[in-house]
């Protein structure tokens, strides 16, 4: 088996890191790993397990959806980011890499008990719309309840043609009761990056996921503010809020338009193409103009690797919450029957060494928000240990939405240099 794409996923199936590498149902790599033998006590027990089933089961049992069945069993005790995806599922999470696809436009992570948490309502969609937020739980589609019919099966009938309607069944922390949401599909076609002058000389430039063309948009709309500003950028606020990551590459291309030199992010596993290093190459496209990056607790994989890069190499100051804590990478690996693999293969870790896995980012300058409706990567089970995860706490980010933390940053960018340093040392 070889890698489809290797991927940095935020929570849910939409985040991925795609490589060149064609598909190929062998991987060498991934064959010298394997173990040259299996205890044979353990294979007797299982066929023993499988045979009981398929014989005395209350009712029968397709022997596909039944080793299919222990396949997801297999990789979903191994950590919250495995699993086995069915043809359709993989081509799908292709998709929403490339932008494109049909549906409401939510980012999900599912749950132990085969609930669909929300990890994000993608910027402009039905379910953006619709007012689905992140930490919401869905526990039915179109009346059926997830727990009697699969996560896997709910997930993909929130696809189908434009124009149709799905009815979303949600539990919100807090509320009373469970409420239906009637979505309205759409061909979702997500542009990844936007960007404005806050006032002359000043850039925003928001980056809501990372997929196969946001490295391109970045530097693209960078020029252009930099264009409008005449004289060229006095400050940029960078905001990665609620941004549930995505491909690596495309987070590295961005941190690369930032970055004149140096390492921007690190990963390390047990095979050879799960170590790489990825380096800046010379030039900055907004020539060291001041940046403050925003976060939050939905600020996720890819785009903490994004803010640990520029806060490492002390070219940007974090503002906002402390982040989601993501900081695993997963591979894709395809099968001879068309169906893959999403295996957990590798930690990244930050220019100055730390691994973010299930401790985040912490703010050189917190802001105040909204509790976290959701669970961090720290409070996921099965999540991997972190390096730093005892010492990080357990107190969770917040949620920051609005217009307020924009301002904040950008009254950040207006202090004098030595003044803005000293209060990000401050902050921590």
């Amino acid at each position: 088996m070889r890698p489809l794409f290797p991927l940095l996923l935020a929570l849910a199936l939409p985040a991925v890191a795609q490589t060149d590498d064609a598909l190929s149902p062998v991987n060498p790599d991934v064959a010298e790993a394997t173990p040259s033998t299996v205890p044979l006590a353990e294979i007797q027990r299982y066929v023993s397990v499988y045979r009981a089933i398929q014989d005395a089961y209350v009712e029968p049992l397709d022997d596909e959806a039944l080793m299919k069945a222990a396949l997801r069993g297999l990789l979903a005790d191994l950590d919250p980011h495995s699993a086995y995806l069915e043809k359709d599922e993989a081509q799908d999470l292709l998709e929403q890499t490339e932008g494109a696809y049909s549906g409401i436009g939510v980012e999900i992570e599912q749950r132990p008990d085969r609930s669909l948490m929300v990890v994000g309502a993608i910027d402009g969609t039905p379910a953006h719309r619709a007012g689905l937020r992140a930490g919401d739980t869905i526990v039915a589609v179109d009346g059926q309840a997830l727990a009697t019919r699969g996560a896997d099966a709910a997930s993909r009938e929130l696809r189908g043609k434009p124009g149709t309607k799905v009815t979303v069944t949600v539990v919100r922390p807090g509320a009373a009761a469970p409420r239906d949401l009637v979505i309205t599909r759409e061909t979702i076609r997500v542009t990844s990056v936007s960007s404005r002058l806050l006032e002359p000389g000043y850039g925003y430039l928001r980056i809501s996921t990372f997929q196969a063309d946001t490295g391109p948009q970045v530097k693209r709309q960078l020029a252009a503010l930099a264009a409008k500003a005449e004289g060229g950028l006095s400050g940029l606020v960078l905001d990665l809020r609620s941004n549930p990551g995505g491909l690596l590459n495309a987070a590295v291309e961005a941190a690369d338009a930032l970055l004149d030199h140096g390492l921007i992010v690190r990963t390390k596993g047990r095979l050879t193409y799960s170590n790489a290093s990825f380096h800046a190459k010379a030039g900055d496209a907004i020539a060291g103009a001041p940046v403050v990056v925003l976060v939050d607790a939905g600020t996720a994989s890819a785009a903490e690797v994004l803010a640990g890069a520029l806060r490492d190499h002390k070219r940007a100051i974090v503002m906002g919450s402390r982040t989601f804590g993501k900081g695993s990478v997963q591979t894709v690996v395809a099968l001879d029957n068309g169906d893959s693999v999403k295996l957990t293969t590798a930690r990244y870790y930050t220019p100055s060494g730390k691994s973010i896995q299930a401790s985040g980012i912490r703010p050189d300058i917190v802001l105040r928000g909204e509790a976290s409706r959701g669970p961090s990567e720290q409070e996921l089970p099965g999540h991997l240990v972190g390096d730093d995860e005892a010492a990080a706490g357990t107190v969770r980010g917040e949620v920051i939405e609005g217009d307020d933390a924009i301002a904040r940053a950008l009254a950040q960018l207006k202090l004098p240099r030595r003044t803005v340093a000293a209060k990000a040392s401050a902050g921590g």
